[in-house]
Order: structure tokens, then C-alpha cells, then sequence
């Protein structure tokens, strides 16, 4: 239902518009946009990179002439946003007054099909948005990834705030989820005598609160396109003999100064040379200039590399324009998939035979450093540790439903799980990742990953999956748990946990992980979780199975292999594997 109010003008007869439905109604739609049989508007389907638009079909003129003051307007509509999973929030929606209908050079994801790298806060956009957001851009400073905001030409709100929203007998604000696939009413005022702009939100069944959730005074008369500046008066020509002396010497000097501006520009542009092709413009995450990331990096100086692998070399940055620390790496990654548990990819440059990926900048370094690397890290207590495998098991879950592609890391591990300024583990270096179509069976490959972490059936068959990540996690759970990397040993659960945190942590979560991890690590797929049962575990929403005296001592296991594993990458192909292991 959308109800939207605009005065009336000798240029806009129509003084209000209603819809109860949009069955048999001639919007404007493009993209993923469309008329659901009973009447909703659904704007995407869940598909990755895609967005969808609506628009009424005429414009609306906002604009009273001849002072050119926009109209006080006033619109109330019916949304919901729904995502696959509760805890991974997909983009959300604006409502945009703008010039024009056609956005195809807007991007989706975090740019909501309303803007794009280039064009975002632009003024000449002309455009007024209301912005419901579930998810947090650092790109564009937002507060928090349940919001709403009030945007001008772009996708940096001039305000926002949390989303909820004003009890007027307690006179405080209650929080609501727009990620929770219920209904909500909103309510966008413009009072053109005031020049305000109110945005409320409240749940479907209730009435419009006194207090609006934002409240902001501007005029939207100084970003309407009737602000354009006029051509200037027609001069007469007027010609002297002094003119006409000097316009040689002039011209001459002219076209030198152009020729050696254009020469050196040149020789500036061939320095920064980089690689565009017509698919980057519509898929793909933000694009940096190479220039940016080398004045950045202060042109890739050593005292700024951070490490050095098999992936190439990875430096610090910060940079020039939002000062925005960042991670540039040398290598090619998976950039389309985004969640919180995952290192967020914030762009990339590609410049001929090199590939640029600048990604958010882990203050607190990897996990590994925690447990058995830098006596000067301090110690991670159990909650810590507890609430970095089950952000990193939500990432598993996510990546293999994130794409139209089945994601497989291939190489989960304690030093590829980076920490945030708030001790939140997030998955990293997609250099072995894999992907594969969701309808197509697995295909052989080489044999990659770390010695330890590999399930039995990759290194017999070649072929990943993702019960593949599930054993490596398995392996993962003992390490964060046992402060050590993964080897095999005999004993009771509780003797096995970190002694640094031995009697100050919860027995039951510790030998829920420890279980868990041998459950995960089973040499036997079939016996073995999946991704979305780990998660379940984890939450206390499934219990765990009887595990019998063979799964936890795991003596088939440990004859094939070694006693002892340090850290170490290995590439093999199959034919050079023994084919002793068992399917999984």
C-alpha cells in the first residue's frame, strides 16, 4: 500500500495518489522489480547483484513556480524486508525522489540501486532519499546495520538513527528489526514553510506516533534541478587592431603550452595505467584508482608490509580522501560475497599483469598470534574464543548459499581468522577458495591446503565440498580450544583445554567444542555435521549425538596422518597421494 500526497499546481493536477495493492497498476519497473499475483511489490528475489526499481510512471512536479520553492509533500507506505537467514542481513531499501527513472549505472549491494562509486554524493544527482538499511558500510559512515537515514544526492545520510521507535506514554525510543520480515508502516514529511523533513516508523498495527524517529531542517529546494544556472547574454563582437596583432603571438603560445601539458599528463596516465572492462561497471565492489592506493601505501614502501606469502605481498594503507585505514593485497580473491564474520573486501584496482584488493584493516592481527605465536598478546579468555568460532561458523554457513556459485575456502585455520578492534574473528585469504555451480558436480583439482586440516576424501578423490571446510573447521574448534595447533593425543576432554585459562571457563561450552570439533573432524562424512547442524550446536538448538569410544580416540585417523603437523601449505595432485583413506 503506498499513499502519497503532493499539493496542488497549475503543473501537477493530480493532488494525491493511492494504492491498496498494486494489482493492475502501471508503475514503472525495472531489474528484479515486480507485481507479486496478490499484489505486493517485491522489489528483489534474493538473487545476488541485482537490484530493481519502481517508479510512478509520470512525473510528479514538486516545484511552484516562478520562485521555484519545493511543495510541502507528505508519503506513507507499507515495506517489509525479508533474508534467507535471521542472522545474515541482506541490503535494504531507499525511497528516492529524483529527476529521472533511469538508474542502470547504479550499482546494488551496499549502493541499494541508487548510486554508484563515481556519482555518490554528487550534487548534480538532484535526489532526496529516505534510506532502511540492514547492513553496516563503513564506505559511507553508517551508525549501525539497523537503521534508518535521511540522504541528500547519495548514500551518506545527513542524519540517521537506530531503527525504532517512540513510545509517546513512556517518552522513550523502542527498538525494532527491519530484518525481521514484518510489516512496517513509514511516514516521510516535508514542510516547505518549515523547511523540515520528518521520517516515522512504527509496527503495521499501530498508529502514527506523536514524535518522529528523525527529524532534520533542510530546504530540498536548494538540490531541485530548477537550480540550474542561466546562459549567459549574447556579447557583440568587437574587433581592434590590437587584438588582432596580439591573437598570433597568443595562439602560438597557446598551442605550446597545450602540447606540453598534453605530454606530460600522458606521461603521468601511462605511470597509472590500469585495466576496465564493461562487466566491472555493473558487478563487483568498489573500484579504486591506482593512484589512491599507491599515495596511500606512500607508493608500496617496505616500512608499510604488513606480510609477505604465497599470495604475494600485503601493506598497510590509509586513504587520502576518508583517511580510512585499510589492507591492500596483491592477489585475487572472491569480492561479491559479503558478511560479518568475513574480512570485508572494500574495492580493488587492476592494472596490466596485477591485481590490487583493498580490504577492511584488522587492528588486532590474526588469531594465531593469541594462541601460541606472541607472548605479548594477551590471553584469550573462553567467552572470546567462544564467540570467535561461532562468527566464523556462521560464516561457513554463509558461504556456500552466498552466491550463485558454492564457495569452498579450502583453507580454514587460526592464522587465516583475523581480529577486529573488538576481538570479532573474521575469515580471511580466499587464495585456495574454490567455486563451483550449485547443480553441478564437484570436479577433481589439486590437492591444496594445510597439512592437519585436510579431510581424508580430498586427499583420496580430489574433490572439495563443503563437509571439506566442516573437517578443517573440526580442527579449527580443538585448536581455539586446546591453545595448540592440531596433533593427536589420548586423555580426558577437560585435560586438553588451554592452561592459560584453565578453571575460568564454562566446562559444559568447552566440552560442547571439543565434542564438537571431533565430531567435525570424524574421518566418516557421513558421521559428521553440516554447517547449518554446527550452528544448531552451537546455540544449544540440537544435541549433540553420543559419541562412542572410537570417535574420541581416533586411532583410524591417527594412522593416517602424521603425529606431528606444523603450519605448512601443501599442493599435491591426486596420483601422488596414497588412496588409503576412507570416503567422508
Amino acid at each position: 500500500m503506498v499513499s502519497q500526497t503532493v499539493p496542488s499546481s497549475p503543473h501537477n493536477p493530480v493532488s494525491s495518489l493511492l494504492y491498496l495493492g498494486f494489482t493492475g497498476t502501471n508503475l514503472s519497473v525495472d531489474g528484479t522489480a515486480t507485481i507479486t499475483p496478490n499484489g505486493l511489490l517485491e522489489l528483489t528475489n534474493g538473487m545476488a547483484n541485482h537490484k530493481g526499481h519502481t517508479f510512478y510512471p509520470t512525473p510528479l512536479h514538486f516545484c511552484m513556480s516562478p520562485n521555484g520553492k519545493v511543495q510541502s509533500f507528505s508519503v506513507t507506505f507499507v515495506s517489509g524486508i525479508r533474508s534467507n537467514y535471521l542472522d545474515i542481513t541482506q541490503h535494504g531499501l531507499p525511497f528516492v525522489v529524483a529527476p529521472s527513472k533511469n538508474f542502470l549505472d547504479a550499482l546494488a549491494n551496499q549502493y541499494l540501486g541508487l548510486t554508484n562509486t563515481l556519482k555518490n554524493g554528487n550534487p548534480t544527482n538532484h535526489s532526496f532519499a529516505v534510506e532502511l538499511d540492514t547492513c553496516l558500510n563503513i564506505e559511507f559512515k553508517d551508525i549501525d546495520a539497523n537503521r534508518a537515514g535521511i540522504n541528500i544526492n547519495g548514500l551518506n545520510s545527513i542524519k540517521s538513527y537506530y531503527k525504532s521507535y517512540h513510545d509517546d506514554r513512556s517518552g522513550s525510543f523502542q527498538n525494532l528489526s527491519l530484518n525481521s520480515g514484518e510489516a512496517m508502516q513509514v511516514w516521510v514529511d516535508y514542510s516547505a514553510k518549515a523547511k523540515q523533513m520528518n521520517m516515522t516508523m512504527d509496527p503495521l498495527e499501530m498508529e502514527k506516533h506523536i514524535r518522529p524517529l528523525i527529524s532534520v531542517s533542510y530546504d530540498l529546494s536548494t538540490i531541485d534541478i530548477s537550480k540550474l544556472p542561466k546562459l549567459p547574454t549574447k556579447a557583440k563582437k568587437s574587433w581592434s587592431k590590437l587584438l588582432e596583432s596580439i591573437l598570433p603571438m597568443a595562439t602560438a603560445a597557446f598551442i605550446i603550452i597545450m602540447g606540453a601539458s598534453i605530454f606530460l599528463l600522458m606521461r603521468r596516465k601511462l605511470r597509472y595505467t590500469e585495466l576496465k572492462e564493461d562487466w566491472e561497471v555493473e558487478f563487483g565492489p568498489h573500484r579504486f584508482s591506482y593512484k589512491d592506493l599507491y599515495q596511500a601505501t606512500e607508493g608500496f614502501k617496505s616500512k608499510n608490509l604488513l606480510g609477505v606469502g604465497g599470495f604475494g605481498k600485503v601493506y598497510k594503507g590509509v586513504l587520502p580522501l576518508s583517511k580510512l585505514e585499510v589492507t591492500v593485497k596483491r592477489f585475487v580473491s572472491i569480492g561479491c560475497i559479503r558478511h560479518r564474520s568475513l574480512v570485508q573486501l572494500f574495492g580493488y584496482c587492476r592494472l596490466k599483469g596485477e591485481l590490487l584488493l583493498v580490504y577492511d584493516y584488522m587492528s588486532n592481527g590474526s588469531l594465531d598470534k593469541y594462541l601460541y605465536y606472541d607472548e605479548s598478546k594477551p590471553t584469550l579468555n573462553w567467552d572470546q574464543r567462544f564467540w570467535i568460532v561461532k562468527g566464523i561458523a556462521l560464516g561457513l554457513l554463509y558461504l556456500p548459499e552466498s552466491w550463485e556459485k558454492v564457495v569452498i575456502h579450502r583453507d580454514i585455520k587460526a592464522s587465516n581468522v583475523l581480529l577486529n578492534n573488538e576481538m570479532n574473528g573474521c575469515l580471511c585469504d580466499f587464495g585456495l577458495a574454490r567455486l563451483y555451480d550449485h547443480v553441478m558436480d564437484l570436479q577433481t583439482t589439486h590437492v591444496v591446503g594445510t597439512m592437519g586440516y585436510l579431510a581424508p576424501e580430498l586427499v583420496s578423490t580430489g574433490k572439495a565440498s563443503p563437509l571439506t571446510d566442516v573437517f578443517a573447521f573440526g580442527m579449527f574448534l580443538l585448536e581455539v580450544t586446546c591453545g595448540r595447533r592440531p596433533n593427536w593425543h589420548r586423555g580426558s576432554l577437560t585435560d586438553t583445554i588451554d592452561t592459560r585459562i584453565q578453571g575460568e571457563y564454562n566446562a559444559d561450552e568447552a566440552c560442547l567444542v571439543l565434542k564438537l570439533g571431533l565430531l567435525c573432524s570424524h574421518p566418516f562424512s557421513n558421521v559428521g555435521p553440516n554447517m547449518q547442524q554446527v550452528i544448531q550446536y552451537l546455540d544449544y538448538d540440537l544435541p549433540l549425538p553420543e559419541m562412542n569410544h572410537a570417535d574420541m580416540s581416533y586411532n583410524m585417523l591417527s594412522l593416517m596422518q602424521d603425529q606431528e603437523f606444523g603450519p605448512y601449505t601443501v599442493s599435491s595432485s591426486i596420483g601422488s597421494i596414497s588412496g588409503i583413506f576412507g570416503g567422508r
